[in-house]
């Protein structure tokens, strides 16, 4: 571009700049009087139920309150815990870089392969012929929000939109509008039974049976939330049995692997029967509950093929999703869990920690359920033991919890799920009193 031309176009510019501020009051005037995003256009959206109820709770000045309702582990003193493991890595990381190198370059679409391959043994065990087989198409993601979602987003793109899947009932409230915004419709099956606050095992056969065949189903691995409630291993054999004959597809979400029981093979069982038995099987994992990497979104995607070609092919349209979506995924976490479980002494200790936070969830059912045989209280509270992981299906109707908000300052949501971790060796005794008297 020539000399001349340049000096054409700066005068064009000037000329451009002075038409805009001339403009510029009647502009804004108009965009007072009539904006484009008025509230007929976009109404208030209603509040998030649980971040609502935190605000309450932090603005309830009684000694005595208790916050039942946030899905994040605490400690006996109700703080958060970062496992030593995990502070262990970290400083590992800053002394001796990542692979030797100290940087923060962008990672692949799919992430941090160390992390994936660590993932994926994980989940399917270190001896999985799917690993050896080359038969899954991995990709890190952004924790299992993220990992529902591009599932989720696959499906619409693969089976049709408004293909229907079959979710627990309940379910996380999360996994409707994820679904839902990818473009499916949303079914139900039986799941919790509320006369026995257990599991209705025989609905939920009957309905995955009654499905059309091929149809996708959602389950959890274990620690379903909300209730807590997980069919035994016997149940889970007849689950997968059923959902091969039928030729379904499944979504397995799994967030608590060792959260749940202490044993992170444990907890994988039921997954890895899926497996096993030959289901079309794609998984979500989440690293927030079992390492403490809440805010640092870290989970994988995995998707079994049928051999390594599908597999491969699943893949590239895996990728071909996720790149405008969010491009690729943050490293850091990701590295964390990567030098955790591939770490010798850092594993072991990992295991130990998860156990540990664990154990101290069953402990407080223990408790919980002896301080209200202590109170008096002739209701059947079997379940609170019975049910597993993070949450407690206490079975309190939603009046129920309203009195124990505003009788005795102790928050919940409104279908009655308590959040184990928020109960306390402190606490245990007052929580126990206020839902005797709630409930009797």
């Amino acid at each position: 571009v020539g000399p001349r031309a340049l000096i054409s176009q700066v005068s064009d510019c000037a000329m451009l700049a002075r038409t805009l501020r001339t403009a510029a009051p009647a502009a804004n005037f108009g965009a007072r009087a009539m904006s484009r995003w008025n509230a007929e256009r976009i109404p208030m959206g209603p509040a998030d139920p649980i971040l609502g109820l935190n605000e309450q709770f932090n603005k309830d000045t009684f000694d005595k309150k208790i916050n039942l309702g946030v899905g994040a582990y605490r400690d006996d003193n109700g703080k958060p815990w970062v496992l030593p493991s995990v502070k262990a890595a970290e400083e590992k990381l800053v002394k001796e870089g990542w692979n030797g190198a100290f940087q923060k370059e962008y990672a692949g679409i799919t992430g941090i392969k160390e992390f994936n391959d660590a993932s994926v043994k994980f989940a399917y065990g270190a001896d999985s012929a799917v690993i050896k087989e080359k038969r899954l198409a991995v990709a890190q993601v952004l924790s299992g929000t993220g990992g529902g979602r591009l599932a989720f987003e696959f499906f619409a793109r693969f089976l049709g939109k408004g293909t229907p899947i079959y979710m627990p009932d309940p379910t996380w409230a999360n996994h409707l509008p994820m679904a839902k915004d990818a473009g499916m419709s949303l079914e139900t099956y039986r799941y919790y039974d509320k006369k026995t606050v257990g599991l209705d095992f025989a609905g939920l056969m009957e309905d995955v049976k009654g499905a059309p065949d091929g149809s996708v189903f959602m389950f959890h691995a274990c620690a379903h939330n909300p209730t807590g409630v997980d069919p035994t291993m016997e149940q889970w054999k007849e689950i997968s049995a059923l959902c091969k004959s039928k030729g379904h597809t499944l979504f397995i979400d799994t967030a608590y692997q060792g959260f749940a029981s202490g044993d992170a093979d444990k907890d994988a069982s039921a997954l890895r029967q899926f497996v096993a038995d030959g289901n079309d099987v794609c998984v979500a994992q989440s690293f927030a509950k079992n390492f403490g990497l809440y805010g640092d979104r870290i989970g994988c995607f995995s998707f079994v093929g049928s051999n390594s070609e599908e597999a491969e092919r699943i893949l590239s349209q895996l990728k071909i999703i996720i790149r405008p979506m969010y491009s690729n995924p943050p490293i850091h976490g990701a590295r964390i869990v990567a030098t955790v479980l591939d770490d010798p002494k850092l594993n072991p200790q990992w295991y130990a920690e998860c156990k540990s936070m664990a154990d101290r969830i069953i402990t407080m059912r223990d408790a919980l359920k002896s301080n209200l045989a202590k109170e008096g209280s002739v209701k059947n509270w079997e379940h609170v033991t019975s049910q597993i992981g993070m949450f407690c299906f206490s079975g309190m109707t939603p009046e129920q919890v309203g009195r124990m908000k505003d009788e005795f300052h102790i928050y919940m949501t409104k279908n009655g799920r308590i959040s184990m971790a928020g109960v306390t060796s402190k606490n245990v005794e007052y929580l126990a009193h206020a839902m005797h008297q709630c409930t009797k």
